[in-house]
């Protein structure tokens, strides 16, 4: 009793400044663009601080991939101070500071500290509209996780922690600010971000954190499925995309996200290739490569597809009319939780489509197949297939040998899918003897070439 006291007592909100350098964060370390806005920010008066996931990156040893700002300015404020800069948002309000190079534009997200407000909420108490600015410290407290809720002044090279954050990350877990009922309830897409931030950076989620989620789950029914969408793409794109799935089950989140996943997960060769695919996914985010979102969905959702197509099949439809209508059927069922955007989803369809032109390889129709702009996707996927026992390993061997080979032999190929029984004749047909050749006068008939003869 008197150990859970003190453990309240201690976790008491209340400001801390750490000296960032005892951490391992110096201000050269951190991206140039994101210290000029702070630097001018200040320049012109304001508080201004690199927060939220770039400061957690740093202090678990991580290099950020985004850079927040966080500062005293209101939305007006920094557009004047940027004039290139764009206000954006109705919950709330933030601005977009451009910065272009030869690898093209990248933005630094600002935005005003938030206070503590009664903001206009909906039936289940989900926050609708949020643009009531306030203190430093009324922002920290309106932060979703004591991990996120982290000040970091370049110039000073200070940390202000308000929430214990530092201490939470140190000890590996992920904390919520405030009662986890009530911070669910103003934004339930918060349950989704608890998963992926802890399967991400490999922190438990806190007793506490995580008890609410199997009550609250529901809520994510009232959430837009375009943000939901947004939410499914950091988590795949998070490069611990199978470990974030798994856990996005296990907390049974993701039947209000994606339903289909008991069904993949529970039969071995779906749950296989699902996890191949994301693992592959991961290792090219690793190894900074472009990584294809319509691949993903097509790799995510193939499965119920395939089902579909087999089962339209067997009722005697034709199979490429009954492959489009499984195709329709699955993104209508998926549609209603996750709106997938036209131009991942027309890719995503594209892989399908070409999936039974593989097996067809006469005539003209595997040259025209690899002129298809979705062609290596749709080979991949193919290849991806073979690997995971779902598709002829023969078939993904003939087309990477194929696509790189010359147009003689190609040619060759195609002659002998056509003509497998003549290609089999001429295997087994054995090669005639030769008869031997008369001996030369004066030769060696024993075989050496005639080369007694020579002069």
């Amino acid at each position: 009793m008197i150990r859970k006291l003190i453990g309240k007592v201690l976790r008491r909100p209340g400001k801390q400044v750490l000296h960032a350098k005892h951490y391992g964060i110096r201000r050269e370390l951190l991206h140039s663009n994101a210290l000029k806005v702070c630097d001018r920010l200040q320049d012109a008066g304001f508080d201004a601080y690199v927060v939220g996931g770039a400061v957690r990156d740093l202090l678990l040893g991580k290099n950020p991939k985004d850079y927040d700002v966080a500062t005293s300015a209101t939305p007006e404020q920094v557009r004047h101070v940027f004039h290139r800069s764009r206000i954006i948002g109705r919950r709330f309000r933030i601005v977009h500071v451009p910065f272009y190079d030869r690898d093209g534009e990248e933005i630094i997200e600002v935005t005003t500290f938030r206070g503590a407000s009664d903001a206009p909420t909906d039936d289940a108490g989900r926050i609708l509209r949020d643009n009531v600015y306030g203190s430093i410290e009324e922002d920290a407290a309106r932060r979703d996780f004591t991990a996120n809720a982290l000040y970091y002044d370049p110039n000073r090279e200070e940390i202000i922690d308000f929430h214990h954050g530092v201490a939470d990350i140190e000890a590996k877990r992920l904390v919520m600010i405030g009662d986890p009922m009530q911070r669910y309830r103003e934004d339930p897409v918060r349950m989704l971000r608890a998963v992926r931030l802890a399967s991400k950076l490999g922190l438990a989620i806190a007793p506490a954190t995580k008890k609410p989620m199997a009550e609250l789950a529901d809520l994510l029914e009232n959430i837009p499925s375009a943000r939901i969408f947004d939410e499914m793409m950091k988590l795949l794109l998070s490069g611990r995309a199978w470990v974030c799935i798994t856990a996005l089950r296990d907390e049974k989140l993701h039947k209000h996200v994606l339903p289909l996943l008991d069904k993949l997960l529970s039969r071995p060769e779906s749950s296989a290739f699902l996890q191949k695919a994301l693992e592959n996914t991961d290792a090219r985010l690793a190894e900074d490569k472009p990584v294809s979102a319509g691949f993903l969905f097509a790799a995510l959702l193939w499965q119920e597809v395939e089902f579909r197509w087999k089962k339209n099949e067997a009722a005697g439809e034709h199979p490429m009319p009954a492959l489009v209508s499984a195709m329709n059927d699955v993104e209508a069922r998926v549609e209603r939780k996750l709106a997938i955007p036209n131009r991942y989803s027309a890719a995503m369809k594209e892989i399908w489509l070409m999936q039974p032109r593989f097996e067809q390889r006469t005539g003209s129709r595997p040259s025209r197949l690899l002129e298809q702009a979705r062609f290596r996707a749709a080979y991949d996927f193919l290849v991806l297939r073979a690997e995971c026992g779902l598709a002829d390993k023969e078939l993904a061997e003939w087309w990477t040998q194929f696509q790189y080979c010359d147009e003689p032999t190609r040619s060759a190929m195609i002659a002998r899918v056509a003509n497998p029984a003549k290609s089999d004749a001429k295997k087994r047909r054995k090669p005639q003897r030769r008869k031997p050749a008369a001996a030369k006068v004066g030769g060696d008939a024993g075989g050496n070439g005639g080369a007694a003869d020579k002069p």
